[in-house]
């Protein structure tokens, strides 16, 4: 099974980050089981875009950004589409970095406390830095199995410590609710888990496994699993975040001491090695999406370990850790990347579901009726969200 396991593990490694475990965390603390039913909705968007995203990537043996700039005849729409792309991505991701960082620091700091806090983050951009230096997929993808189980493991044990009411659990996943002053922590489960990058992440990395058409069977089996396993770890995290009866919780930290009184070290340590394993996977693979997409929009033939590709991810992993180590928080560049991102995924989504469309780019592999309506409907959600999170971040919501 582990050899027909792919890039959906990375995908899914990706997603779950620290602040996808902060937005778990704040809806289970606030809003109980009841928007359990967001997240849900969230995987199924996720698992038919980056369906696409792979088939798309099998067929072509090419990167999304890549097949965008050649299927787009205009060179004026040409060139802003793929500098909206190259800007969202690029320094997007090197302004999430530090989070991606900050986030694996706090899991130490709640298994090991915080007496060495600010060593922390050096240790996790060298070991971030090593796993991307030795240039092998099949490295990356054994780590992050074992990353991505240790994970689960973590967060679906804390959830089962605090023995959840299985009734209301259903009730919040199938029962869609939305509760007062709950807009906002919806918008952030989507947008944490439906992530732009994503989308090019997986199409360049199907590339390294699979090679053909035939091949197509274990990629939409590897999504479906891996961003299934994703999406029970968020999960897990708000039916534990549930346990806790206090608003004052407003990060995952601040969860794992909560719990500890509860239920005892065990939680607090789970949570703590969940969250470390989320911080290290995202700081991973932040840096790797922004190296692929730079190499698709140039155009570089460029492997893992191509002098210009490496330059890419050091640049964002070494950004990252400065700025937490300097306590530099780039609020004006988190703000860009934000409105960047939520103009990005509508129109990304939209380009993809336009090219695997096309007969000239996909053959017979191109969407059916099915795979249209729902992307349609996916499309429709995102645009909505994309809008929502640029009001938020201009203080109009």
């Amino acid at each position: 099974m582990f050899k027909k396991i792919g890039p959906g593990i990375l995908v899914a490694a990706a997603f779950i980050g620290p602040g996808t475990v902060t937005a778990c965390t704040l809806a289970g603390v606030t809003f109980g089981y009841s928007l359990l039913w967001a997240m849900l909705l969230s995987i199924i968007a996720t698992i038919v875009l980056q369906e696409m995203a792979a088939r798309l990537g099998i067929i072509t043996q090419k990167g999304l950004a890549e097949v965008i700039r050649k299927e787009l005849q205009t060179p004026v729409v040409r060139f802003i589409v793929i500098g909206i792309i190259l800007a969202a991505i690029v320094v997007g991701n090197a302004a999430y970095e530090a989070g991606n960082i900050g986030g694996a620091t706090l899991g130490l700091a709640a298994i090991f406390g915080d007496r060495f806090l600010s060593f922390y983050p050096f240790i996790i951009g060298g070991v971030a830095f090593a796993l991307l230096y030795i240039g092998s997929y099949k490295t990356l993808e054994k780590v992050f199995i074992t990353l991505v189980l240790v994970m689960s493991l973590s967060f679906v044990l804390t959830a089962i410590i605090t023995q959840p009411d299985l009734e209301k659990v259903f009730t919040g996943l199938f029962m869609p609710t939305v509760p007062e002053n709950s807009i906002l922590t919806i918008i952030a489960l989507v947008g944490t888990t439906v992530v732009p990058y994503n989308l090019f992440l997986h199409a360049s990395l199907v590339s390294e496994k699979w090679k053909s058409d035939s091949d197509l069977e274990y990629a939409k089996r590897d999504t479906l699993i891996s961003v299934g396993l994703g999406g029970l770890v968020s999960m897990a995290i708000i039916i534990a975040a549930t346990a806790i009866n206090s608003e004052e919780v407003t990060d995952v930290f601040g969860l794992a001491q909560g719990l500890e009184p509860l239920f005892g070290k065990a939680a607090r340590y789970f949570m703590g090695v969940g969250l470390f394993a989320a911080g290290v996977t995202s700081a991973i693979t932040a840096p790797l999406a922004a190296a692929y997409v730079a190499a698709s929009c140039f155009g570089w033939k460029a492997g893992l370990k191509d002098v210009k590709f490496r330059l890419v991810w050091m640049l964002i992993l070494i950004t990252g850790v400065l700025s937490l180590s300097f306590n530099i928080t780039p609020l004006e560049i988190i703000q860009f990347a934000q409105v960047a991102n939520g103009v990005l995924l509508p129109l990304i989504a939209i380009f993809l579901l336009w090219i695997v469309n096309k007969s000239t780019v996909m053959g017979k592999f191109k969407n059916t009726i099915w795979h249209n309506i729902m992307s349609l409907l996916i499309i429709g959600l995102v645009l909505v969200l994309g809008i929502k999170s640029i009001i938020t971040v201009f203080g109009l919501l």
